[in-house]
């Protein structure tokens, strides 16, 4: 929900990028102009106040709060209780993952055996969590930026180490544009961040490209999940081989 100071600041856009002054405004609602200053330094401004202003400018109330919304920072990362909710739900679950693919209704309808109203249930359900804005006909927004990973030791992540690491491991990785690469190696402490974040951009490079090739016909995508891990660690099986570090 957006609040008055989001709305009054989306509306000193507005009135900036149409070219119309304090004092047009206060001509036109016939006001002081120190009247105006102070509603929106103040941000005290009532929704009759804020109709009143639209009409001058030529919004309505719903298009002003989309492009608040727009506006908005996108979340990085859901709250604990977010993500509980998410895994307490197969459906719901699958239903997510594909939102944050940006899968359309169709498709998600037309790839999984859930029904149209199963789905539009698991997208009401996401909505009221604030990982999606649920828009007419089925279509929605993700309210989750590109770089949004699931919290390293929450809910999701507990769920996917159970049920789904041995699943992705199990495989050989041979298949076409399938690699699976294991490099060990002592670094600088301060190169391991650096590191990071050039894996980092790896993961948006390869979530862009997913987002562009969006209009590609089906039968030239695949599905593919990339995995990126790094961590200070020793294999369990030879640590009983180390010797302690002289003090």
């Amino acid at each position: 929900m957006s609040s008055t100071r989001d709305l009054i600041t989306a509306l000193k856009a507005e009135l900036k990028a149409a070219g119309v002054t304090y004092g047009d405004l206060a001509d036109h609602l016939g006001m002081a102009e120190s009247s105006i200053k102070r509603m929106f330094s103040q941000a005290d401004m009532p929704l009759s106040r804020i109709d009143e202003v639209l009409r001058v400018l030529h919004l309505d109330f719903a298009e002003l709060a989309r492009r608040v919304a727009d506006s908005q920072p996108l979340r990085r990362e859901l709250s604990f209780d977010q993500e509980q909710a998410v895994v307490a739900d197969r459906m719901l679950l699958l239903v997510a993952i594909c939102c944050l693919s940006q899968w359309s209704f169709e498709q998600i309808v037309g790839t999984y055996a859930i029904s149209q109203s199963e789905t539009i249930a698991r997208l009401t359900q996401l909505d009221r969590l604030g990982i999606i804005e649920l828009k007419p006909l089925n279509r929605y927004r993700p309210l989750v930026a590109k770089t949004f990973r699931w919290r390293p030791d929450g809910p999701v992540m507990h769920y996917f180490r159970a049920h789904v690491v041995d699943d992705y491991f199990g495989a050989n990785f041979g298949g076409e544009g399938e690699m699976l690469m294991l490099v060990h190696g002592q670094i600088g402490r301060s190169l391991a961040m650096a590191f990071n974040e050039r894996l980092a951009r790896v993961a948006q490079d390869f979530a862009q490209q997913h987002l562009t090739d969006q209009k590609l016909p089906p039968d030239q995508k695949r599905p593919y999940t990339l995995v990126i891990g790094m961590r200070s660690w020793l294999f369990s099986v030879f640590r009983d081989l180390r010797r302690e570090p002289l003090a």
